[in-house]
């Protein structure tokens, strides 16, 4: 994850990145900054196969995780923290 905050620290742009190896087809950004919605943030595959979103996100505390192809949760591996969530399994966590 690579952070670039905003001059006045508001806001932060954000990277989020899954390595070359993870065999996906699709895969979404799903967190507290988009609802947890499944289709609205998804990766795209850069020249190196690395699969990567930025956002720009305002100051606070989100839960996320990456959803890929639809049906397998997975957490960021580069996460600042992680928390359980209601489902008995963590999600990653990002503070801005």
């Amino acid at each position: 994850m690579k952070k670039a905050y905003s001059k006045d620290r508001s806001s932060c742009r954000v990277t989020f990145e899954l390595p070359a190896e993870i065999q996906a087809t699709k895969v979404a950004l799903c967190g507290d900054f988009n609802d947890w919605d499944k289709t609205r943030n998804m990766l795209t595959k850069r020249k190196d196969g690395r699969l990567s979103i930025t956002l720009t996100l305002s100051s606070g505390t989100y839960r996320y995780r990456f959803l890929l192809d639809g049906h397998i949760w997975e957490n960021d591996w580069n996460a600042e923290q992680y928390a359980p969530n209601d489902f008995g399994t963590e999600d990653s966590i990002v503070v801005i």
